[in-house]
């Protein structure tokens, strides 16, 4: 038994050492098997990541030699994008390319030792990547590179950001940008300071919004970030704030083109997010593919933020990656998540890569389909900006892109529709057009439409290159070729001078000999009452629209108004000139609680009861308490706010009359309209009315007021026919029979209706109407009918002394300021109310007798039936004077329209000249031809005796040295200016644009004579001028004949005569006159001075002529605006030996604007009764 326990404790040992042996090698086993599978492990995730990488290798190796390469540039290139935040924001897109690619890049490759840049150095590449973008976006900025720039500027400029934004669309983005967190206030709003405080010590981001041009003092040391105690605190007003580093201060301001102060400018950076018409119409383009083609808009706004957001998370997935791998210690071998996060990266950037094909492909078929939709983007953009332009013409033309899209988009929805592309965007262009049209204009005066018109016109002609710009250039300037006298008598030589002019131009060859060849066609043609509607002679009426208006340009300029009008029918259509007024309801539909009415107010004329009608229909009434009307004036602005208040929580009517009177509420008035435009009750509505300024520098009603309402003009009618009516519609058959003295008081009732028509509507015919505009009113007349009421009543004669010293002087002449304004308005009271008029042989025009007695309606009807057509002799004017104030208004139509034009495009650079060339070609001329001054010193000691005439000689001259000091002076300044050598100011940029437009600079008219002229016609008249006057200092002499026109003061070689004839025989200045006599004969015709007194010669004669026969005035020749008079001779004689009978006093004028340039009296022979020259306007004038 023992060897056997033995032997099996002997195996048994074996055996446990075996399976030691065994478990120890099944260990060993396992732990190879481990090593094996995480060796296995390490090298596949090694393989995925060197696989993974290789791809990003080779990127990364790309990089790295990019890197390399950006190292020698980077200088120059971070100097030029700190260079484009801190001073590219306040230009336009065309400035700052100019500045970067034509100026900056050049000036650092040429220093001695060049600064290296990336020649295709983009600085939105160096401080954005598309992922900011397509964010940005998404939260609502404009997609254009203007627009991007901006808002790259805005994020990474380190002074605070100043947004110049009229149409809202920076402020809209910022707001969504920054969403809840952003603090919003406005200077002058309760709390505003607290709510900057707050936000300063939290550092959250605050906007300031609607800046004017000036700002509160007391931001003064945040603008400047001036800190105290080490940094932490700033000083708002008296308080210390703490200063959070995070905070950002974003300031704003809607203003178009605001002139900061120079210190502002240094604190904050200006950007310019004023809209541009390419942004805008890729703007436009959106919006009418969005509501014609909703799927295809939809489809790329899906794939634009689809695109976006594979941007964004390939961005996050890489910058991921790249900080695990940067962290990564030791043995990152062992991170699976590292080359997971590789792997779905790769895998994502292939889905995004194929994604990003596809939707390449998508893109191309999207873009292909909505550029059929962009000519009616670039028709609307070009509308908007011709609207926005209007401001120049009239402070009141605001209008907003917010209201611009509306009407926009209404345009798109009431378009006809048309199963062809094609046709509905032509259809869609016309709605647009016109819509647009109509919007503007029922906020324009009468006088403007038909410039906006023209402009409109000309523009879409331009776009669609259907007119040649040299040609429209010669419409709008009228060139004249000078010193051509006109061998045809029908052409004035002004017709004559614009002829030759034309017959320059290639299309125009032979023009001038055509017309000397074939005279009687001609003459036929120019002389035909309505040459507009007939057909010029031979080929000439093949020629386009545009050209036959170049040609009538020339002929006959009094006609421009018509031929304009039809020009517009034929290129847009007849519904462009049907000049029917909108009714009250549209216009009203289109209000609401953010969008007021406001009324422009004319003379006579209350739009109010429009209001009041439509009230009435919709219950809002004062009795019903929900209609409120203020009239504004002292102490009114708290009843009005409390009315806005009261109805915008319960959605009543307010109207407010006559802002215009209370100029320093208006900015209140503004930010209240602003705050109850949110959140108002829906039927909440505002009604505004204001009078116009008188001159574009006293303009009171702010912007935002302007923009954000639907402007309506009402003016009163115009003609003979419907003053008269409306004159007679102030009263009614009960007015007609109070009074017991019916016949008299009927028939002077009737005549001081035509007296009211007549000087209310006499405006027109301008300074030969009245010298100056007055507000006749519909009150003046009641108040005169009152007047003569209760003189009837009170008097058994009719005192007609009485009544019309009261009318004259008194109801009518209370407006008047001008002593021969008030002649004219008191010798149609002579001819229009004396005893004739009872006797029923008085007629108050040619053909239209004073009625007898009638009842009411029978006046309206005796009016319809008697009143002759309009004519300028229902005014006592001759026909003349209409061919002079259509003139007038073309000549102001094409000037305007002149002014209007892009500063960019190519009008008016005919033969590619660009404008900076244009001004500086004339600006030489004018420099080479001006003289040197007269040497007063050498003057005075040539002379012996200083005789009234050499003083008034010596004064000229002294003048005109003041002027031609500042022509030299200011046109030097400017030439250095365009050299580059100093900078432009506002005074030279003005001067630069005076020279461009043929127009008088400011500072130079400050310092000369009153004239109309351009400044071409001008300069050649200063030039005579100098002329004439050297002749004159020459020796001394008087000349044998003085042109009186040279004078800068006429008055004193007038008064010279006398003083030299007082001196000579003692006599009292002031108990003097001058005596005037029309010679027969021309100044060539005269070879020395008279012995006393002067020849004088230069005067025209307006609103008659004169018969050098008879030696008296006559009537105008018809078409000769101001004939020429023969030398008069002036001599000085004692008051009461002055001949007054059979003589009518001559105002002299020095032009044809008349008023404030009065000269002096002539008393001039006539056979007529003088109130016929009186009513006709008649004077002398000194210029044409």
């Amino acid at each position: 038994m023992l060897p056997l326990q033995e032997e099996a404790e002997h195996l048994n040992e074996n055996l446990a050492k075996l399976t030691t042996k065994f478990e120890k090698a099944t260990a060993e086993k396992l732990k190879c098997q481990q090593e094996a599978e995480v060796t296995a492990g390490t090298i596949s995730l090694a393989n995925r990541l060197v696989g993974g990488l290789a791809s990003e290798n080779v990127r990364w190796a790309e990089a790295v030699q990019n890197f390399k390469q950006q190292e020698r540039t980077l200088c120059g290139d971070i100097l030029l994008t700190t260079a484009f935040i801190s001073y590219l924001g306040f230009f336009t897109k065309k400035y700052r390319k100019s500045l970067m690619d034509g100026s900056w890049k050049p000036y650092l490759s040429q220093l001695k030792v060049p600064i290296p840049t990336t020649p295709t150095l983009d600085p939105l590449r160096m401080l954005t990547d598309d992922a900011d973008v397509a964010a940005w976006q998404n939260e609502g900025l404009p997609a254009d590179r203007m627009s991007m720039e901006n808002a790259t500027i805005l994020i990474n400029c380190e002074r605070w950001p100043l947004m110049v934004d009229p149409q809202l669309q920076g402020i809209k983005w910022i707001k969504n940008k920054y969403g809840e967190e952003l603090q919003v206030t406005q200077i002058g709003q309760k709390g505003c300071l607290q709510t900057i405080e707050r936000a300063l010590e939290a550092g959250d981001v605050v906007l300031i919004e609607n800046l004017e041009e000036s700002i509160d003092p007391v931001l003064g040391p945040l603008l400047g970030r001036e800190v105290i105690k080490k940094g932490r605190f700033i000083k708002i007003g008296d308080k210390e704030c703490e200063f959070n580093p995070k905070f950002r201060l974003i300031l704003h301001t809607k203003l178009a083109n605001p002139h900061y102060q120079p210190e502002l400018q240094a604190q904050a950076t200006l950007i310019n997010f004023t809209v541009t018409r390419d942004g805008l119409e890729d703007q436009l383009l959106a919006a009418v593919v969005s509501m014609e083609r909703p799927d295809l808009e939809q489809l790329k706004s899906d794939l634009t933020k689809q695109q976006n957001s594979f941007k964004i998370t390939l961005k996050t997935l890489e910058d991921n990656l790249l900080s695990r791998l940067s962290s990564a210690s030791g043995n990152f071998l062992g991170e699976t998540a590292l080359v997971e996060n590789l792997e779905v990266t790769k895998q994502t950037a292939a889905e995004v890569e194929d994604k990003v094909q596809e939707a390449k492909l998508t893109e191309v078929k999207i873009n292909e389909a909505r550029e059929h939709y962009r000519p009616a983007a670039a028709r609307a953009s070009l509308l908007y900006f011709i609207m926005n332009d209007l401001s120049k013409i009239h402070p009141m033309y605001q209008f907003s892109l917010k209201a611009f899209n509306i009407v926009f988009q209404k345009a798109v929805q009431k378009a006809a529709p048309s199963e062809s592309v094609k046709e509905r965007v032509t259809n869609l262009i016309d709605s647009i057009t016109f819509s647009v049209y109509q919007y503007t204009t029922r906020g324009l005066f009468e006088c403007d439409k038909l410039t906006y018109l023209a402009q409109l016109t000309f523009q879409i002609l331009l776009v669609n290159q259907e007119v040649n710009s040299a040609e429209l250039d010669f419409l709008l300037r009228a060139p004249v070729q000078t010193g051509t006298p006109s061998p045809m008598e029908f052409l004035s030589h002004q017709a004559w001078g614009g002829i030759k002019a034309l017959s320059s131009m290639e299309e125009f060859c032979n023009l001038d000999r055509d017309i000397e060849g074939s005279a009687k066609s001609w003459k036929k043609f120019v002389e035909s009452e309505c040459p507009e509607k007939e057909k010029f002679p031979q080929e000439w009426k093949n020629k386009t629209a545009l050209q036959r208006l170049c040609m009538m340009r020339a002929m006959r300029p009094d006609r421009m108004t018509y031929a304009i009008r039809d020009f517009v029918e034929e290129k847009l259509g007849s519904k462009y000139v049907m000049g029917r007024a909108l009714d009250f309801v549209t216009s009203f539909e289109e209000s609401g609680p953010a969008t007021p009415m406001f009324f422009i107010l004319s003379p006579g004329v209350d739009p109010l009861k429009d209001v009041e009608n439509q009230g009435k229909k919709l219950g809002y009434t004062f009795n019903n308490r929900n209609f409120h009307n203020v009239s504004l004036g002292q102490g009114q602005e708290v009843v009005a706010e409390a009315a806005l208040d009261l109805a915008a929580k319960k959605g009543h009517w307010v109207i407010l009359q006559n802002i215009h009177l209370v100029a320093k509420w208006l900015s209140t008035l503004e930010k209240k309209l602003e705050e109850l435009s949110e959140e108002s009750h829906p039927d909440f509505r505002v009604f505004i009315s204001a009078e116009p300024a008188p001159s574009p520098e006293g303009h009171i009603i702010p912007q935002g007021i302007l923009e954000n309402s639907i402007k309506i003009t009402n003016e009163p009618p115009t003609g003979m026919h419907a003053n008269l009516h409306k004159a007679l519609d102030n009263f009614t058959q009960d007015t007609l029979e109070m009074c017991s003295r019916e016949m008299e008081f009927k028939t002077i009732l009737f005549a001081l209706c035509y007296f009211h028509a007549v000087v209310a509507e006499r405006r027109k015919f301008g300074p030969q109407g009245w010298n100056r505009s007055y507000p006749f009113n519909t009150g003046d007349l009641t108040i005169s009918v009152n007047v003569l009421y209760n003189f009837l009543e009170a008097n058994t004669k009719v005192p007609y002394d009485d009544l019309r010293y009261l009318f004259g002087e008194i109801m009518y002449g209370g407006h008047i300021t001008d002593d021969w304004d008030r002649r004219l308005c008191r010798t149609y009271l002579e001819e229009f109310i004396k005893p004739e008029m009872l006797e029923g042989e008085l007629s108050l025009a040619p053909g239209f007798p004073l009625p007898g007695n009638m009842d009411y309606s029978g006046y309206h009807q005796y009016i319809d039936a008697e009143l002759p057509p309009e004519t300028p002799y229902l005014y006592g004017l001759h026909p003349n004077a209409e061919i002079g104030f259509l003139t007038q208004t073309s000549e102001k139509l094409f000037r305007t329209v002149l002014e209007m034009q892009p500063r960019d495009s190519q009008v008016g650079d005919g033969a590619g000249i660009t404008r900076e060339e244009k001004v500086k070609a004339f600006l030489e001329e004018i420099l080479d031809r001006v003289t040197d001054e007269f040497n007063i010193p050498e003057l005075m000691a040539k002379v012996e005796e200083r005789t009234p005439y050499i003083v008034v000689a010596l004064q000229e001259c002294e003048r005109m040295n003041i002027l031609t000091r500042e022509i030299q002076r200011s046109l030097r300044e400017l030439h250095l200016g365009l050299q580059g050598e100093l900078t432009m100011t506002s005074e030279m940029e003005n001067l630069q644009n005076a020279l461009y437009l043929d127009v008088i600079p400011e500072s130079w008219a400050r310092r000369a004579y009153p004239s109309m002229a351009g400044l071409a016609a001008w300069f050649v008249d200063l030039l005579n001028r100098i002329k004439e006057l050297e002749a004159w200092t020459g020796d001394f002499l008087m000349p044998s004949t003085v042109w009186l026109t040279g004078f800068f003061n006429p008055q004193s070689f007038l008064t010279a005569i006398m003083q030299s004839m007082a001196r000579k025989n003692e006599w009292p200045l002031d108990q003097m006159a001058l005596q005037c006599d029309v010679t027969k004969k021309n100044r060539e015709e005269f070879r020395s001075p008279p012995r006393e007194g002067a020849y004088i010669y230069g005067l025209f004669m307006e609103g008659a002529c004169w018969d050098t026969q008879a030696g008296i005035i006559a009537e105008a020749k018809l078409k000769d605006l101001t004939p020429p008079m023969p030398v008069m001779f002036l001599k000085a004689i004692l008051a009461d030996k002055q001949d007054c009978r059979s003589v009518y006093a001559c105002p002299v004028y020095k032009t044809c604007q008349r008023g404030p340039t009065y000269v002096w009296t002539f008393d001039l022979k006539t056979k007529e009764n003088p109130s016929k020259w009186v009513l006709a306007g008649v004077a002398l004038l000194l210029q044409i």
